[in-house]
């Protein structure tokens, strides 16, 4: 079973985050390939058996609109089903995004694992670790 993580990031901290993910996934027992949002494509999701998209909270609480959202958009039509977890960081707001961006996920029909991950600024060690337990609830 394999999993793919993609991400785009600002400032490093959802790179980090990223990262995390992709762990927690090699601990729960699938192989995990990480990639940014610029080498992902729709044509690639039938080849994972989950996939974790991590975007930060950009402008008023909205995905990144130059590269990651039009990935992701071009990629809605093949999530129905397919097992998805979601992650960011932020620098200011609440996490509406989050909120959002599963509920988009949501009535697209992807299977969200778990609540989204979220974080201000860097992960620290809970969100360290809460990275690493989606990507394990991803696995599962």
């Amino acid at each position: 079973m394999k999993a793919a993580v993609v991400y785009w990031s600002g400032t490093g901290n959802t790179a980090a985050m990223a990262v995390l993910v992709a762990e927690g996934v090699k601990e729960g027992g699938w192989d995990a390939d990480i990639f940014t949002s610029a080498e992902f494509s729709p044509s690639m999701i039938d080849q994972y058996d989950g996939i974790a998209f991590g975007c930060p909270s950009m402008g008023d609480e909205q995905l990144e609109e130059t590269e990651f959202e039009p990935m992701f958009e071009s990629c809605k039509d093949k999530l129905k089903g397919k097992k998805v977890a979601l992650f960011g960081s932020y620098g200011w707001g609440d996490g509406e995004w989050m909120r959002n961006w599963e509920d988009i996920c949501k009535s697209d029909g992807a299977l969200l694992v778990d609540d989204g991950v979220i974080c201000c600024n860097e992960p620290d060690d809970q969100a360290s670790a809460e990275c690493r337990n989606l990507g394990k609830a991803l696995a599962a």
